[in-house]
């Protein structure tokens, strides 16, 4: 694992697909769970840092594509951890309802060719054990940790925001490759619902930003983001 501050760390190796861990008053929290091959890798790091799979109290989902959820039903088995994500999203990671995808008559060729290759490839189904809506605290830790609804890139997505320390885990609202990106229009329901997740997520003014793709945003991070926003035309 790889610190970021003081009780967040990014799990290594992940693949795609970035999972991160917070320690908090109420137990640990991860956000996401990579591929299928990344519960595995998860608890090898937890065990090297002298935590055992009990004391993971919930997995918090930012949306339900493969590559955030496939590992999610091996570490919830393992674990026993509370599984929570948006009301939205909760059909598509219970696997009772397919998230939509872009017309391929409205994407560019590269993109194109990106849905007909994850075309095939279909995210595990998980039990949801409670919901979360815009606003509501999910843990403790990092002085309240607040879920944001942030769709576009799926309709129920959600990043999870702590503003005591002012720290954001973004999800796929947008990514950092190395600089900031849209998120990929091939699974991207909605874009324009999207640039518009990313201005209210800029209007948080975070101090660090964790992507669901690409390295932490350390430095420089509000007005960074608060110039992307306006790039992108979310406003």
């Amino acid at each position: 694992m790889r610190p970021i501050l003081p009780g967040v760390y990014a799990f290594s190796g992940m693949l795609v697909g970035r999972a991160y861990l917070i320690e908090g008053p109420d137990g640990l929290t991860i956000i996401d769970a990579g591929m299928a091959l990344a519960a595995d890798r998860i608890l090898h790091q937890l065990a090297a840092a002298g935590h055992a799979p009990g004391e993971i109290r919930r997995i918090l989902i930012t949306h339900a594509h493969f590559d955030h959820i496939g590992g999610l039903p091996r570490l919830k088995a393992l674990t026993g951890a509370e599984v929570i994500a948006s009301a939205i999203e909760r059909p598509y990671v219970e696997g009772r309802a397919a998230l939509p995808t872009p017309a391929p008559d409205q994407l560019g060729l590269p993109d194109r060719l990106m849905l007909r290759l994850g075309s095939g490839t279909t995210a595990p189904a998980t039990p949801v054990d409670r919901t979360c809506e815009d606003g509501d605290t999910v843990s403790e830790a990092l002085g309240g940790l607040r879920a944001i609804l942030a769709p576009g890139h799926t309709p129920g997505h959600t990043a999870y925001w702590a503003p005591e320390p002012g720290v954001l885990f973004c999800g796929d609202a947008m990514m950092r490759t190395p600089g900031l990106r849209l998120p990929f229009a091939a699974f991207t329901g909605d874009m324009a619902a999207a640039r518009r997740a990313i201005s209210r997520l800029a209007g948080l003014s975070p101090a660090v930003v964790c992507f669901g793709h690409g390295a932490p945003l350390t430095r420089y991070t509000a007005a960074t983001l608060r110039a992307f926003a306006r790039r992108v035309g979310g406003d």
